[in-house]
C-alpha cells in the first residue's frame, strides 16, 4: 500500500500532516477548541485510511468508492481550515500552506478516480464468480398476435355457433 502515491499524499509521515499536528501543540487557542480539532485530526486522518480501506477490497469499483470517500474528507479539512483561519486560531500563511497542500491531495485522489474507472483490471475480488452473458436488446417492434387483432365479439360468436 505505501507505493500507493495518493495514500501517500495523505499518509501523516508527510511534513504537511506533521504540520498540521505541531499547529495543533503550539496553538492554545486550537487546544481549547477540541471539536474543530478533532474534527481536523478526524477528516485528515479518513483521507488516508479510505484510500486504505478500498484498496485492500481488491475492487475496482470499490476502491472508487472509497477514494470518493477520502476525496471528500479533503474537502472536510478544507472547510475546518477556512474555520480555523477564521476564528484567528491560524494565520493566512499557515492556512495557504495547509490548504493548498489538501487541495492538492484531492486532485491527486480525483486523478487516480478517473484512471480506475477507464482502466480494464477489475481486481481479484470476483474474478471467480461467474458472468452473467450480457445478451443484446431486441430492438425490433414486438409483432402483435394474430389472435390480438381479433374483435371480442367475433370469437364470441364462433363459440356460440
Amino acid at each position: 500500500m505505501t507505493d500507493l502515491k495518493t495514500w501517500r499524499h495523505g499518509n501523516w509521515r508527510k511534513p504537511s500532516q506533521k504540520k498540521l499536528f505541531a499547529i495543533y501543540q503550539t496553538t492554545p487557542k486550537l487546544q481549547r477548541d477540541f471539536k474543530l480539532w478533532d474534527q481536523m485530526n478526524g477528516s485528515s486522518g479518513s483521507i488516508m485510511d479510505n484510500i486504505a480501506e478500498g484498496f485492500e477490497r481488491n475492487s475496482r469499483d470499490e476502491f472508487i468508492n472509497f477514494l470518493s470517500y477520502a476525496k471528500g474528507s479533503s474537502g472536510e479539512l478544507k472547510s475546518q481550515l477556512y474555520r480555523a483561519e477564521n476564528r484567528k486560531y491560524i494565520t493566512k500563511k499557515v492556512f495557504d500552506d495547509l490548504y493548498e497542500k489538501t487541495d492538492k491531495v484531492g486532485r491527486k485522489i480525483g486523478a487516480h478516480m478517473k484512471y480506475l474507472k477507464v482502466c480494464e483490471y477489475r481486481g481479484t475480488k470476483f474474478k471467480d464468480r461467474l458472468q452473467i452473458p450480457k445478451t443484446p436488446r431486441n430492438t425490433s417492434k414486438a409483432q402483435p398476435n394474430k389472435k390480438q387483432g381479433k374483435d371480442k365479439d367475433e370469437g364470441d360468436k364462433k363459440a356460440s355457433d
